[in-house]
């Protein structure tokens, strides 16, 4: 192996550089292998100044930071690209552009670092096109499968369990229902972990559709037991029961649609069916930011070590991934062959009813 070329795609991640680091510094001390920084994901492949190379001296002192050195683009699909033509907008296939220019470049590897979406643009470039991927799970909704946990998601989760104990504190004080929205998509995790680790009253998940009248049914019971406040945590891509997801902004062919809206929404249905005082709090981009925690430190070079072993061995298709407290390799198809959701008989569910926590739902 003696080129290799890494890139991160999709939204940014706490730990991104840490893996970007782990990936230099082996890829150089280990294997004497020169490494390439590709710039905002796939896009680095066709636009001007892309490609440049990345030295110890570049990842030097990146660890802790958040971000990615490399810059990110979670619209970056190669294979349907928005670009301008003549002042319109279209949507084209670049994905021979990409090919021609990895050959140019004379890769013996690419390490991508993504989500669902980019590692399913790296699967689809494996298998239609024959570029040596090796794939390393980032998201903080920790929705890929075949592996324990993605990094990204610890250091996300403790920034929602701070401001779940910080809400709770106002909403003691004020008496007042504190509603904190979390990002959460498809996948709960969270919200239920971040609810379960604050101590949240009333968690609302998108795998398990909530009744206004249940959650409102918790709020008066502890009231009635001298609680005169309760905390919600929501995610994202929660919604009622036969209702619909909260939407802020349509998407189209290339953007999926942007949630947000769903912790007003409860809101106002509280106020209106218990005559509670709420407060909503969006925790947004909070989420991404920020220094990764230990975990997620570790976590990062570890996986980012084993992507290029992964290389070293010639063996594409496949992903790094947590599992049993070990690093193991699997291939993207099974990662990316179901999504990953919260189990609704996971001891996690159970533990969160038995503490009395209310899931909406009964």
């Amino acid at each position: 192996m003696k080129k290799l070329a890494v890139l991160t795609g999709g939204g940014d991640a706490p730990g991104l550089n840490a893996v970007i680091r782990a990936v230099v510094k082996t890829a150089i001390l280990r294997y004497n292998c020169e490494v390439l920084g590709v710039r905002n994901g796939f896009d680095g492949f066709v636009d001007e100044g892309g490609i440049f190379p990345l030295t110890l001296g570049d990842v030097r002192g990146i660890l802790p930071r958040g971000g990615t050195i490399l810059g990110a683009a979670n619209r970056g699909n190669p294979f349907a690209r928005k670009v301008m033509r003549d002042g319109v907008e279209v949507v084209e296939d670049t994905s021979q552009r990409v090919i021609e220019r990895i050959q140019s470049l004379n890769l013996d590897a690419l390490i991508v670092i993504g989500g669902d979406g980019t590692l399913r643009i790296a699967l689809k470039l494996y298998q239609q096109l024959s570029v040596p991927v090796i794939g390393v799970p980032k998201t903080i909704d920790n929705d890929i499968n075949g592996t324990d946990f993605t990094f990204g998601f610890d250091t996300a989760l403790n920034t929602a369990m701070e401001a779940i104990d910080r809400l709770h504190t106002t909403a003691e004080s004020h008496h007042r229902v504190m509603i904190l929205e979390l990002m959460g998509r498809d996948a709960g995790y969270i919200a239920l972990y971040a609810g379960i680790a604050g101590g949240a009253d009333v968690i609302l998940i998108p795998e398990i559709p909530f009744h206004i009248e249940s959650v409102c049914a918790k709020i008066q019971d502890r009231v009635a037991a001298g609680a005169f406040f309760s905390i919600i945590a929501v995610a994202e891509g929660a919604h009622p029961a036969g209702g619909e997801r909260v939407y802020r902004m349509e998407g189209d062919q290339v953007f999926l649609p942007r949630l947000g809206g769903i912790g007003q929404q409860v809101a106002e249905a509280l106020a209106a069916s218990c005559g509670v005082e709420t407060r909503v709090t969006v925790l947004g981009h909070l989420q991404r930011g920020g220094s990764p925690t230990a975990f997620d430190r570790v976590l990062c070079t570890r996986m980012g070590g084993a992507a290029v072993r992964l290389a070293a061995a010639s063996r594409f298709g496949r992903m790094v991934a947590l599992r049993g407290g070990e690093v193991v390799d699997v291939s993207l198809e099974e990662a990316l062959a179901r999504p990953r959701r919260v189990s609704l008989d996971s001891d996690l569910i159970q533990t969160a009813r038995e503490m009395g926590i209310s899931l909406g739902d009964e």
